[in-house]
């Protein structure tokens, strides 16, 4: 007789809804961990909040998650956003619901969150074993099953069904430091290449190196990655907020582009990736223009300043080579024209992005084509299953991941609980 039916490596959001859906099946299940607490990611979350899902469409899910979303179709049938938000309303917890969808905890606090879980854990009799890190999994080469786990510290615990929920790369302070990949690659899965997501970028632009827009920050403007020049061909856009900083460029709209401009750089071997800047993307430039005409007796900085910061305007009029004193009834055609596309499309480029150690999420990872999307088992090796950001899975921050998060696991908890009984 196995020592459980169930074992979960690894306790962060998809480790601990994985360790409830088969407990809840009635198995013996193990969870065990390496670090001295539970969730430590997940506390982070959010900014701390805990953003625990995104109440939108079932397609829109799927776009905000640009990394094999699609991979989720068939467990998102089974257990979906509005699970998440009935689960953690059936446990006590009142869920709020803020901008673009995003669901929070009516505390404002991610503890919430992670209390729950672990407070269900724990009256499911879960068995919990922490500072246990996990050294190698044991396979049956013959029969092509999972067969147990031995620890750094020396032991072998067996169990039928396995689960590896021990994330990615990314922060690797709260643990996640990819041990998982080599266990993955011993039962004969593929590793797609890691690479930041939702991660700063780093820029030689004259902008940056000479400090011109150091600690500016841009609100709602739409942040597009080019494959190639500027006006070729759009990978993405996105419109949300944004930041200068010593080394380039962040805020939101720069993390969800970041991903993109990795791939680009990885795929086409080019040294600079192109983004530009819509600076005011919710008026047509005829209307800018129109308003601009109105005010021809004044500065350019002045007119502009109505769009975006006065630093902002300095610096689209040094870019466009025109005397940022000058009123705007001065401008000939030619700068007129290079006014406006400047403010339309304020060139950036960008050399890639902070290392992945300093990303939220993990791009790449064990390889979707492996695992089967309705149970999250590994193809290759019986009893072996995966969730969460171990998987080449990844979404925008707003709650996408931690969906993804929580999706996975509950399939993997529920099918590896099934599987451990046959």
């Amino acid at each position: 007789m196995t020592d459980y039916d169930v074992i979960v490596i690894g306790g962060g959001s998809s480790g601990l809804m994985a360790t409830i859906n088969a407990a809840q099946q009635g198995t013996r299940t193990l969870l065990i961990e390496k670090n001295p607490k539970l969730g430590r990611k997940l506390l982070l979350s959010g900014g701390g909040r805990c953003n625990v899902t995104n109440r939108t469409t079932r397609e829109d899910l799927i776009t905000h998650i640009p990394g094999n979303g699609k991979f989720l179709y068939s467990a998102l049938n089974q257990f979906d956003q509005e699970d998440i938000i009935a689960f953690f309303n059936q446990a006590g917890v009142e869920l709020k619901e803020e901008d673009h969808g995003r669901m929070f905890p009516v505390t404002d606090r991610a503890r919430t969150i992670l209390d729950t879980l672990v407070d269900i854990i724990n009256d499911l009799g879960v068995t919990i074993r922490m500072k246990d890190p996990v050294d190698s999994l044991i396979y049956d080469r013959e029969t092509k099953r999972v067969k147990g786990l031995t620890t750094v510290a020396g032991e072998t615990i067996t169990a039928n069904s396995i689960i590896l929920a021990a994330g990615g790369r990314a922060y690797p302070k709260t643990g996640a430091t990819g041990d998982a990949y080599a266990w993955a690659k011993k039962a004969g899965h593929s590793i797609e290449r890691l690479y930041p997501t939702e991660a700063p970028l780093l820029s030689d632009d004259r902008i940056i190196s000479e400090k011109l827009l150091r600690g500016v920050s841009l609100r709602d403007v739409n942040v597009t990655v080019w494959n190639g020049p500027v006006g070729e061909k759009a990978i993405v856009n996105h419109q949300m907020d944004m930041i200068f900083t010593h080394f380039g460029y962040s805020g939101p709209a720069i993390l969800r582009c970041s991903g993109h401009v990795n791939q680009y750089l990885h795929a086409t071997g080019e040294e600079l990736c192109h983004l530009s800047i819509d600076l005011a993307p919710n008026e047509t430039l005829e209307e800018m223009k129109q308003t601009a005409e109105e005010a021809r007796e004044k500065q350019l900085t002045n007119i502009l300043k109505q769009w975006m910061p006065e630093r902002m305007a300095e610096v689209v009029c040094l870019l466009a080579n025109i005397d940022a004193t000058k009123p705007y009834k001065q401008l000939v055609h030619s700068e007129v024209d290079a006014l406006w596309e400047t403010v339309k499309t304020f060139p950036l480029t960008a050399t890639g992005s902070q290392p992945i150690e300093k990303g939220f999420v993990t791009g790449g990872g064990v390889s979707t084509k492996e695992v089967d999307p309705k149970t999250m088992e590994s193809k290759f090796m019986q009893g072996l299953f995966f969730c969460g950001e171990l998987l080449d899975i990844n979404g925008y921050t707003g709650g996408y991941n931690i969906t993804a998060a929580f999706v996975t696991g509950t399939i993997a908890g529920q099918y590896a609980a099934w599987g451990s009984f046959a």
